[in-house]
């Protein structure tokens, strides 16, 4: 591969973490926009250095900008697509908290790191290697950086979907997994908002004259995740709940989110069904399920893993094994596989401790990874 003026391997690899640090410092929460939205500057700068053209869509629905940046080669035809996301599922203060950006061995911690800061970082830099070659790839090439991924992709599914069907491939650098495997395929995700309305009432003096919406809600979640068939990998999962007052207040009202997984379509049929059919348990306390984003099963194509083979065969001759799977993350690349457009993802960073306080990224992986993404831009036609 190609290094910027024949500089050593070292000179390269610091020159990627410190890019990586700078990408992490930029903590970017969905849920801040104005935070993700200095990383949407930020990544828009990187590429407009690279010769891209920039396009950029206003966030809605209170989340940030989606950027769009092509480069000024291959016509305008179908390319390739790499799509990553830039929110991160760690709040601000997290990286001057329980997560300090660190690195420690063969190991560099920080939010957002792994999934997926450090995968955006590596095939940008892999592009940047091209450019600073003098060369162009055969294909064009479309980076599209997301702001609402750890969510659903709510506000974004549609522009994400319009701008695959306009390319041949698409790449996604989210983090690899089990020990460097790329992904092949990604089950389906389903995502509920849970409503419980009580009966308000002082906790003390008259207690019984209350109806709980928390107590309801507590009973809904244990019928809920008891619903889960964990050795067929259909589970449910209820990550963020809400409600009550003042402790002396029976609370009228409390709210919750279930995240739901499922490896076939028949599984997602019947998880929607059964989560939508669900009902109140005290007939007093009424009880809702609103059905929030999906993301469809992504499952292996002959095309898919004829990306996978290139990839594979590529990182074979460097000295490495690569190997491929269906897995239970979502990702963007749930809208585009099962669009049928040809979809290699995986392709970011090994690393460990994703959506935790202990995220990192081996530094290991750095290089080897970074050159299988320079491959496959130059190689694809």
């Amino acid at each position: 591969m190609t290094r910027h003026a024949n500089e050593p391997p070292e000179v390269e690899l610091d020159e990627i973490i410190d890019g990586i640090v700078s990408w992490a410092r930029i903590e970017s929460p969905s849920t801040d926009k104005e935070g993700v939205n200095r990383m949407m500057d930020t990544a828009s700068n990187a590429m407009i250095a690279l010769g891209a053209t920039i396009e950029r869509t206003p966030g809605r629905e209170g989340f940030g900008d989606t950027v769009k940046a092509r480069m000024p080669w291959g016509g305008d035809g179908p390319g390739i697509l790499v799509l990553g996301h830039l929110d991160t599922v760690h709040l601000i203060g997290t990286a001057d908290g329980p997560l300090p950006i660190r690195r420690e061995g063969d190991n560099l911690y920080g939010p957002g790191v792994y999934d997926m800061k450090g995968g955006v970082y590596i095939t940008y830099h892999a592009l940047r290697r091209i450019v600073r070659a003098g060369d162009e790839t055969p294909l064009p090439v479309t980076f599209m950086f997301i702001p609402d991924e750890e969510v659903g992709s709510p506000t974004t599914r549609d522009l994400i979907e319009a701008e695959a069907a306009r390319n041949k491939y698409v790449l996604v650098p989210e983090p690899a997994q089990d020990r460097g495997n790329l992904i092949t395929g990604r089950w389906a995700f389903a995502r509920f908002k849970l409503k419980t309305l009580g009966t308000p009432a002082h906790a003390g003096a008259t207690l019984d004259q209350g109806r709980s919406a928390i107590h309801e809600m507590a009973e809904q979640i244990i019928r809920i995740e008891a619903m889960s068939e964990p050795d067929r990998h259909v589970t449910f999962s209820v990550g963020v709940i809400n409600g009550g007052t003042f402790v002396n207040v029976v609370p009228m009202e409390c709210t919750a989110e279930v995240l739901a997984v499922a490896p076939t379509q028949a599984d997602l049929d019947s998880v929607c069904t059964r989560m939508l059919n669900l009902d109140q348990i005290n007939p007093s306390v009424p009880f809702e399920v609103q059905q929030g984003p999906i993301r469809p099963l992504f499952e292996p194509s002959d095309e898919v893993i004829g990306l996978y083979t290139m990839a594979a065969s590529f990182a074979k001759e460097t000295g490495f094994e690569l190997g491929h799977g269906q897995v239970g993350g979502g990702s963007d690349g749930n809208f585009t596989g099962a669009m049928g457009i040809p979809t290699l993802d995986g392709l970011g960073l090994c690393g460990d401790g994703f959506h935790t306080h202990n995220e990192h990224v081996y530094i290991s992986s750095i290089i080897p990874r970074c050159n299988v993404v320079e491959h496959m831009l130059r190689a694809l036609e």
